[in-house]
């Protein structure tokens, strides 16, 4: 479940409502349309209800996405939903329940009022505790993790101190005693954090003209110049892509991350290497010893099943689809999951991918890819009824799966 956020326009000064997982704000006054970025985390402020008392922010880390997992035998996947205390101070709750859902939100900005506890946890520590959730209680070793379409962000808990005690300032109730007062906490306070968010135009940076996408895109495109971009480092960067022409006027088209790459620690050099890794039956062509080995995943957010069992179908058959490079104008379903996170998914799709496990499994910690190159593929599917069917590959999804993920 997700959780509402109110922001500003910051074009009018309309509030707007967005969801946890948006990354366009679009002002329903002005029609302004920015695109929101944050190095490292998006940050939210509970709201409190002690305006006269100086208040301290306490750090949670949020994590909710897919977990893989890849057994001695087995790759498992959950979807996991948590959020864990970011800080060693006794007394604190260790997870915010159900209150980011129950209450609305706002981006910590540097104009949010009162003190920040440092964030003192790392970050890696709480993602291997959501990893031993997922897991359950097997004796299996764990040999590899991935985290794929996770929402990572930092809600902060309102606090502040009375009469050497800790308050919960949501509730204006005493949490814990604090015998030495504010100065105990001295020590944890982040002086200077200068957190922002950045509010990008959604102007191409090529041709100035609008650029497109919905509310929860991570890749947005511009329909005059045929381009496609994604932010990094509070700017946009180009997008290598491709579209597959489709028929039919109920057409739509999917987006897919082909990544090229050479493995280490196994040898995959070509697409015949890998076909002979994993085992699969299948007559090895002469012209695959010189092909390139491209892993596919979806671009958008799907159950864990779902997104494994259809980035082996794609990797496996390696079709090759006539492309163009250019966008369609129409029926584009929005880039949710970032390029990163596909990348790293890559490593449990050879293990998924591998008919016998002795030859990959083994070998999974000491894997590692060299990217050589990166494309969005927009793929044609056709709706029929409550499926949605490739047209080249007849691979089918389920339309309620496709929205699932979506709120994921």
């Amino acid at each position: 479940m997700g959780f509402t956020v109110e922001q500003d326009c910051p074009q009018c000064g309309a509030p707007v409502e967005l969801d946890e997982a948006d990354h366009l704000l679009s002002c329903p006054y002005c029609n302004v349309k920015s695109f929101l970025f944050a190095p490292n985390y998006f940050r939210f402020v509970l709201p409190h209800k002690a305006p006269q008392e100086e208040i301290i922010y306490a750090p949670y880390l949020r994590f909710k996405g897919n977990v893989f997992f890849c057994k001695e035998r087995s790759v498992g996947h959950r979807i996991v939903d948590i959020t864990n205390l970011g800080v060693t101070l006794k007394g604190l709750p260790g997870t915010l329940g159900l209150r980011p859902q129950a209450m609305k939100m706002k981006f910590v900005t540097p104009d949010t009022e009162g003190s920040f506890l440092r964030f003192s946890l790392k970050a890696s520590k709480i993602l291997e505790r959501a990893g031993r959730l997922s897991t359950g209680s097997s004796s299996e070793s764990i040999l590899h993790r991935a985290y794929i379409g996770e929402t990572l962000s930092l809600i902060y808990l309102p606090l502040y101190v009375k009469n050497n005690r800790l308050f919960d300032a949501v509730l204006n109730r005493a949490i814990t005693g604090l015998p030495g007062g504010r100065e105990t906490l001295e020590p944890s306070i982040n002086k200077n954090p200068r957190w922002q968010l950045t509010f990008m135009a959604t102007l191409c940076p090529q041709c100035g003209w609008n650029l497109d996408g919905e509310r929860d895109s991570v890749v947005l495109t511009c329909s005059n110049c045929k381009t496609a971009w994604e932010a990094s480092k509070g700017k946009f960067i180009p997008v290598k892509y491709q579209f597959v022409p489709g028929q039919g006027e109920n057409t739509v088209y999917l987006p897919f991350w082909k990544i090229s790459a050479n493995a280490q620690g196994v040898e995959i050099n070509s697409f015949a290497d890998f076909i002979r890794l994993t085992n699969q039956p299948r007559v090895i062509g002469k012209d695959w010893e010189t092909e390139d080995m491209n892993f596919w995943t979806p671009a958008f957010k799907i159950r864990p099943k779902v997104f494994l069992h259809l980035s082996r179908q794609f990797t496996v058959s390696q079709k090759h689809f006539d492309t163009k490079e250019t966008i369609p104008k129409k029926n584009l379903y929005p880039v949710t999951l970032p390029r990163g996170e596909a990348i790293q998914s890559m490593k449990v799709i050879l293990a998924g991918s591998a008919v016998n496990k002795k030859n990959v499994f083994p070998h999974l910690p000491q894997i590692k890819f060299n990217i050589k190159d990166s494309v969005l593929v927009y793929l044609p599917f056709t709706e029929r009824g409550y499926e949605m069917l490739q047209q080249q590959m007849q691979i089918s999804i389920n339309k309620n799966t496709l929205e699932f993920g979506r709120q994921l």
